[in-house]
């Protein structure tokens, strides 16, 4: 009996950063592409422009020009027929699907696989505080989650959570709760995940700054994923989007956000090659009630302190290990509204210890921020996270 060729599953090579809605595909569709491409993003989710094949093998052409790798929607049946070339990652089969979809998808994932070996089944997955019974079809997100892993053998994850940040209702936590059920699954399943973020108003949802843009994305990071996408790039039309306010307006120009998304999404390209090295081993959170040598115990920190007049502890830890043995800690600054400057100890002697440089990717000495103070201080804008590397 002749042995059966072994499946090629979907290996994701870059650190990803991509969006919802893509621009239109007119007679500047170039100049909006290396547009994209100059504000450091790498993929493009192409699922509203290109409303044929031909669009969609224009969209890989793009892509391939300017060095962005695409996701493109399954169209028909026969996922032999899809359009496929270098600059393809793979094709969305469904968005927001509830348990009841999951044997349906189970079939087209793997008929997708066998079609095209390599290229990847996107499935994107409802947030925790979608409605149990209407939505989820499960009683708890933990349960969704983990049904979908079991039952549709997909090769990311994926999940979007739109956090509010207003006076009045705070949302980071729960976002942090999907990413903590997004981390176990993935680590247990030995895949990546990534997750949409807020980048735009809309509904109860106000325009987030900068720094809220910052930590929505570095929260990802400390829970260890592997690719950030922001919601939205081109502004959606629609009752639901009246005040606009993406990274592109509808008429083609730049809203803040672009030169915003540009900046942060510059670091993360940098931070990238390392964080594909990763795989998280723990995320501690230090807050403001918390006594950190309690939290950080068994960590590559051993004490954080402050300045009497800095804010009170308020952050957010990754810890990992590198592939080369070595072993790696994000800290991340909590809070959205002030910077930090916390003093702090790690487990190793300051010259054995290097920080991933968020201008070059480099491996930098460790710099104390203040050094006429005591300790080694890391200076941390609003939401900002650094990341260090330890024997």
């Amino acid at each position: 009996m002749a042995a059966q060729t072994p499946l090629v599953r979907f290996r994701q090579d870059r650190f990803a950063i991509g969006f919802w809605v893509d621009p239109p595909l007119d007679e500047r569709a170039d100049e909006r592409y290396a547009e994209i491409a100059a504000a450091h993003f790498n993929l493009v989710l192409a699922l509203f422009a290109p409303t044929s094949q031909q669009d969609q093998a224009r969209v890989l052409e793009l892509c391939a020009r300017h060095d962005l790798r695409a996701i493109i929607a399954c169209r028909g049946p026969e996922p032999a027929a899809c359009v496929d070339g270098p600059a393809c990652w793979g094709y969305a089969l469904q968005d927001e699907p509830g348990t009841g979809d999951f044997p349906g998808l189970r079939q087209r994932v793997a008929a997708l696989r066998a079609a095209r070996p390599g290229r990847l089944a996107y499935i994107n997955l409802y947030p925790g505080y979608a409605d149990a019974e209407q939505q989820l079809g499960a009683p708890s997100y933990a349960e969704y989650v983990r049904r979908f892993v079991a039952e549709v053998d997909v090769d990311v994850l994926s999940m979007d959570h739109y956090p509010l940040f207003t006076p009045d209702s705070d949302g980071r936590d729960g976002y942090c709760a999907d990413l903590a059920v997004m981390r176990q699954h993935a680590l247990a399943r030995g895949i990546p995940f990534w997750n949409f973020f807020n980048a735009m108003p809309y509904g109860p949802h106000t325009d987030p700054t900068e720094a809220q843009l910052r930590w929505q994305i570095f929260a990802s990071l400390a829970y260890g994923a592997r690719g950030v996408l922001y919601f939205c790039y081109y502004t959606p039309a629609g009752a639901e989007f009246p005040k606009g306010g993406a990274i592109i307006r509808r008429d083609g120009t730049r809203t803040r956000h672009y030169a915003q998304a540009s900046r942060l999404n510059q670091a993360v390209a940098c931070l990238g090659p390392t964080l594909m090295q990763l795989t998280s081993t723990a995320v501690l959170r230090l807050g403001p009630q918390d006594e950190p040598a309690a939290v950080l115990a068994g960590s590559p920190l051993r004490a954080i302190a402050r300045a009497a007049v800095d804010p009170p502890h308020d952050y957010l830890i990754g810890v990992f290990r590198h592939a080369d043995g070595r072993r790696a800690v994000l800290l991340m600054n909590y809070r959205f509204a002030f910077s930090a400057w916390p003093t702090v100890q790690f487990d190793a002697a300051p010259e054995q210890v290097v920080e991933i440089c968020p201008q070059t990717g480099r491996e930098v000495a460790l710099r104390d921020d203040s050094p006429d103070m005591d300790g080694i201080q890391i200076s941390l804008d609003a939401g900002e996270g650094r990341l260090f590397l330890l024997p």
